[in-house]
């Protein structure tokens, strides 16, 4: 499908607010066909980091776009997502990417929370996604999205990144890490956060076309 209405242009890039090339190349996928050029932070040079101490997804997610624009002065939109386990209270949650450590890679995040699991039998989990849309000032707007699933007993899948490799989506029978790029966009709470988002996308770029066009730069 391809956009191409005057309501659905922008005259200016829309910054992904991340260098994650997994996170990259899902967001160019869900935004293929429509008529505004997208760019990630790997596109600037060196820019400060945002630290992510919010408590909730929205909290990080807002920092993040609101950050990224006022630096670029571009508009610019962030997510924050992340898995929560029902047995651990939630956890990993907020920290997802930071579990096993600062510097946590995928595989040590993914084997502290098996660790973790070990011997529960309840296994609920959840991802949890939350998209904001900023411009270098004023408030920004939210989108979200949930998929439930449960946690594997072992690792499974080489697709993804993250906690994907662990996370079982009963209706397809796979792991995250086991579907392809389509599969996964079309039932994650990454890809549901973006549908509500498309469901939406006119008014959101006349919103963002009217904040620039208030905005001194």
């Amino acid at each position: 499908m391809n956009f191409m209405g005057e309501d659905l242009k922008l005259d200016r890039p829309l910054i992904l607010a991340t260098k994650n090339r997994g996170k990259v190349s899902e967001f160019q996928d869900l935004f293929r066909g429509f008529d505004f050029e997208i760019k990630s932070l790997n596109d600037f040079g060196p820019i400060p980091p945002v630290i992510e101490d919010g408590e909730t997804f929205e909290d990080n997610s807002v920092k993040k776009a609101q950050f990224t624009a006022k630096v670029l002065g571009l508009p610019a939109i962030a997510d924050d997502s992340g898995l929560t386990v029902k047995a651990l209270g939630g956890k990993p949650g907020v920290l997802s990417a930071r579990y096993a450590g600062e510097d946590a890679t995928d595989e040590a995040n993914n084997i502290k929370l098996l660790k973790a699991m070990k011997g529960i039998e309840q296994r609920e989990a959840a991802f949890i996604c939350v998209l904001a849309i900023a411009v270098p000032q004023g408030p920004a707007l939210i989108y979200g999205g949930t998929c439930e699933g449960l946690i594997t007993q072992e690792i499974s899948g080489t697709q993804g990144f993250g906690y994907d490799p662990i996370f079982y989506y009963p209706p397809l029978n796979k792991t995250f890490a086991q579907m392809s790029g389509a599969e996964k966009n079309g039932v994650s709470h990454r890809g549901r956060a973006m549908a509500e988002l498309k469901g939406e996308l006119d008014k959101v770029l006349i919103w963002v076309r009217q904040r620039l066009a208030e905005e001194p730069f």
